[in-house]
């Protein structure tokens, strides 16, 4: 029997770990609401499971100013939708 086959097999799961759905901010952009809520995303296909967090990443352009709602985003992201007069919103965060 070879030997990678007879050594235990151990390693570290995290049982804390988050798990994102990311969405870019190209898909963003077809959505044609003024303000979009992770329940719009799943709406227009771009989620396709609900309860899972959402994290925009910032491939693409916004073309409008639109007002997202999601519970994390890149630099990158949040300063393309505020150069483009829209607003970036965390969801579940508050401030202490």
């Amino acid at each position: 029997m070879p030997l990678n086959r007879r050594l235990p097999k151990r390693g570290f799961t995290n049982i804390f770990k988050k798990e994102y759905i990311e969405v870019n901010l190209d898909r963003l952009a077809a959505v044609a609401k003024d303000e979009i809520h992770p329940g719009d995303m799943i709406e227009a296909g771009l989620v396709r499971k609900s309860g899972i967090e959402i994290k925009i990443l910032g491939r693409g352009d916004m073309t409008g100013a639109k007002t997202v709602h999601a519970h994390k985003f890149t630099r990158s992201a949040q300063k393309k939708i505020e150069d483009a007069g829209g607003q970036a919103v965390l969801i579940g965060k508050q401030d202490a």
